[in-house]
Formats: C-alpha cells, structure tokens, sequence
C-alpha cells in the first residue's frame, strides 16, 4: 500500500491499496452517523448493508446523477436523518459519484466532512483528488460547485478487476495527460507488456497533489491539469454524455498538441505520440468536423475563458506545459481540423 499527503485548505490522505471495508468501520467509529451515496448497480458490489446510523442512497449511473434532482435528495436524506457536523457523507462510485458527495457535504451546513471511495480509474487517479466538487448545469458541466476537499480518499484496487475494458482505458487518458504535462516515467510504464496499476495511480497522484498544494482554488497554476480538457468538457456535453470523459479528453489531448505545435513549434514526435499512446488503449483520437461550431460554442462557457478569449494549456516539451494565450478563433479551427474525421 502507498500513502500521499495533499495539502489543501486542509491536509488529507490518499491511501493507495487500502481496503474499503477496514476504511468504513474507521468511518463508523469517527462519525456519529455516515451516509453512504453510491450508484445502483454498483450496490450489489459493496459488501456492506445499512444498519443503526448508517445509511444508503442509490443514485442514477453517471453524468445523470450530477444534477440538481440528485442533489435535492441528498439533502432530503440528510434532514431526515438530521445529519450534524459531527456526520460524514461517504461517495462510493466513479467521478460522478464523488463530485455529488463532496458538493453535498459542502453544501450541508455550510459544510461536513467527506469521504471518497473512487472504484473507477479516472475517479482514483483524477476527479477523486484535489478537492473540485459539483454537478453539472445545462449550460455546461461543473458550472456549480465548490472547492471542499474530503477527510481522506480511500482507493482500493479491487474495484478495478470488475471495470470494463472502455472504463479502464478512459480512465489512462487522465494518467496519460499526467505524463504528458509532469511526468514522463508514466508514458514509459504505459508501453510496458503489463501494467503495474498501484505505480502509475501513485505516480499520477502524486502529480496532482503537487499542483494542487501550490494552487488550491486554481488561481493559474492548477489549470495545467486541464490540459486537454477545454475542447475534452466541449466534446464531453455535444456527445450527450455517450462518451466517457477519458474518452472525450483523449481527443482533447491530440488537439491541445496539434494547436502547441501551431502555436509553440511542439515537435512533431511529440504530437504523433500523443496519437500512438492513445491509440494503444483504444482511444479516440477524432471527432466529426461538422461539430465544430458547437464545440467552439461550448467551448465560450468553459472556467479559463477570460475577456471572451478561450485559453489553453499546452506543450513545449513532454513534462513542460504552457498556458496559450489570446488563441484566435483562426488558429483553433486549424487544430480542430487536424483531428477531425
């Protein structure tokens, strides 16, 4: 089991290996009552029922579930149950699952603790991490939420033998973005015949954690972990959610690196890697040229566009990432042109 500390508004712990069970009985003992929210058809998987002081809510699979519907009844879980400051909310699920948990808890009097117990491999290496929670809009996704970092992630490898082949690999997209913006040994680990899953989620980790403790609410520097993500949130909502975010960040990726290289001179190898690694895992690298108005739409709404100009985060290099500046409507169409099908 590997162990990192990230330093936030307040310090946690992301215990890499851990066992969930062992971590809920923790929970139970800390907390006067514990509410558990975890998607339906992942319930059957947990191994725990509800009992005197804990409770369960299941919620819809997904993006569906970040919504203010949700949201609503968590909160009527809560007042029912009259949860105080010394109870806890637990969210065990994918990104969905622990972006609505940790909004719930900042939310409910003024804010209670909260644990994450992420079973997909883009929540345990991503959206798990660094304390951004919230649901989506209908104009856009994560428009509402908070920054509320949670008591402590708990990550078990476990969940990852019951992921599909799809989830898997959306999930190395953010490890893949990892590598390309901090730290190459990550895109050396992923061409290895076999993976060793606990190194490339501590390494991602571990990359996160650092930006995360120079800049918690995103003030610039947190934004390099964005990178790929402007176009990827754009993709994202336009596909109706059929794409998983790695998925749809994947694309981004390719894009952000055909735009560094129109802008910055990124070398060529750079870029046809971005392609190969992604390729590697069955990634989609395109996406339909007719789409290109509502993406560029979409992307108007995203949080780095300042004074109506959409900003980027780029490449000079592997492991040397840039903010991309003042980018013209002219040059993003030549990027997207370049991935399109």
């Amino acid at each position: 089991m590997k162990r990192l500390k990230v330093t936030s508004e307040i310090k946690y712990e992301v215990a890499i290996g851990d066992n969930y069970l062992s971590a809920l009985e923790s929970i139970k003992k800390n907390h006067q009552k514990v509410l558990i929210l975890i998607p339906g058809k992942l319930k059957s998987l947990v191994k725990v029922k509800s009992s005197k002081n804990l409770y369960f809510l299941s919620l819809p699979e997904g993006e569906s579930q970040k919504d203010l519907t949700s949201l609503s009844r968590v909160w009527k879980e809560l007042a029912k149950f009259n949860f105080g400051r010394l109870d806890a909310i637990v969210g065990i699920g994918g990104g969905a699952t622990t972006d609505l948990a940790g909004f719930a808890a900042a939310t409910w009097l003024r804010g209670i603790s909260w644990y994450a117990v992420p079973t997909s491999l883009a929540a345990m290496v991503d959206a798990s991490i660094g304390g951004k929670t919230g649901i989506n809009a209908p104009s856009g996704k994560n428009l509402i939420g908070a920054f509320y970092s949670p008591r402590k992630v708990i990550i078990d490898l476990d969940f990852l033998q019951h992921l599909p082949k799809r989830d898997i690999s959306a999930g190395l997209a953010e490890v893949i973005k990892c590598g390309f913006i901090k730290d190459k040994e990550i895109l050396t680990s992923l061409r290895r015949d076999v993976i060793d899953f606990e190194d490339i989620i501590y390494r991602s980790v571990r990359v996160k954690a650092k930006v995360v403790g120079s800049d918690f609410k995103e003030s610039k520097e947190r934004e390099l972990l964005n990178y790929g993500h402007t176009l990827g949130h754009a993709i994202e909502s336009d596909s109706k959610y059929k794409l998983r975010h790695g998925e749809a960040v994947s694309i981004g990726l390719v894009f952000a690196a055909e735009l560094s290289q129109i802008l910055r001179g990124l070398d060529q190898e750079v870029v046809s890697e971005h392609r190969e690694i992604l390729q590697s895992f069955n990634l989609p690298i395109s996406y339909p040229k007719s789409r290109f108005p509502n993406l560029l739409k979409n992307m108007q709404v995203d949080k780095k566009v300042k004074n109506g100009r959409i900003r980027f985060i780029g490449l000079d290099g592997i492991a040397r990432p840039v903010w991309l500046e003042e980018v013209s409507k002219a040059d993003i169409a030549k990027a997207y042109e370049r991935i399109t099908k």
